[in-house]
């Protein structure tokens, strides 16, 4: 599979080593190709890295691993007619740490960034994941013991089947991915990540995830 990951941040990267070394060909995608942090991470590890147009329209599935803040920007500048008809993995939330940290969400909770990519690329499957746990452990879901979970939502059953395939291939499986619903359970998932940022202080680690425990 041809992967996009557009990012490069700590997300993006995590994303991109992990899905290279699952052996799907991967593109990272930046707002320039000759991003000098990118190509640092990429070069060594034979990835390449795309302007966020060019890797969209290589891939056939693209993952959403910017600053959820520039999400919208990020994926407006990848071009609508390269994300139709395509699945796009969104793991961004919308922190904004200008105020310092603790970070607050730049999202209504009557709204989620989830929901305004899938509005804004109505064409594309928009499947929320990942997004309410550390990069290190969404790629290695055996760093937290357990039966931990992950979240995920969309409005398209076969986009959310393909991702939780995915997932599985990463170490996830099926029996601990846990389909919400439509995109709008983003609202959840993401609000949830004000409560991880003041968990990671008492808890002492930032390995860590949810478990549900049924009655």
């Amino acid at each position: 599979m041809r992967y996009a990951v557009l990012g490069t941040g700590s997300v993006g990267q995590a994303i991109a080593g992990k899905l290279q070394d699952l052996g799907h060909d991967v593109v990272m995608g930046s707002r320039s190709a000759d991003n000098p942090t990118a190509l640092e991470w990429a070069d060594p590890r034979n990835i390449r890295v795309r302007t966020f147009r060019d890797a969209a329209a290589w891939a056939e599935r693209v993952v959403n691993a910017t600053n959820g803040l520039g999400s919208l920007e990020a994926l407006t500048m990848a071009g609508e007619d390269n994300l139709r008809g395509k699945v796009l993995v969104d793991v961004a939330n919308a922190m904004d740490l200008s105020n310092g940290f603790p970070p607050f969400l730049h999202v209504d909770s009557n709204d989620s960034l989830g929901e305004q990519l899938q509005r804004a690329f109505p064409e594309t499957q928009v499947v929320k994941a990942l997004n309410t746990m550390n990069a290190s452990v969404m790629v290695d879901p055996g760093s937290v013991p357990g039966d931990h979970v992950v979240l995920l939502c969309g409005n398209d059953a076969d986009a959310k089947q393909s991702v939780t395939a995915l997932l599985g291939e990463i170490g996830w499986p099926e029996s601990r991915v846990l389909d919400l619903g439509d995109i709008s359970n983003a609202r959840g998932t993401e609000l949830y990540l004000m409560l991880w940022v003041r968990l990671m202080g008492p808890v002492g680690t930032h390995l860590f995830n949810i478990a549900v425990l049924r009655g």
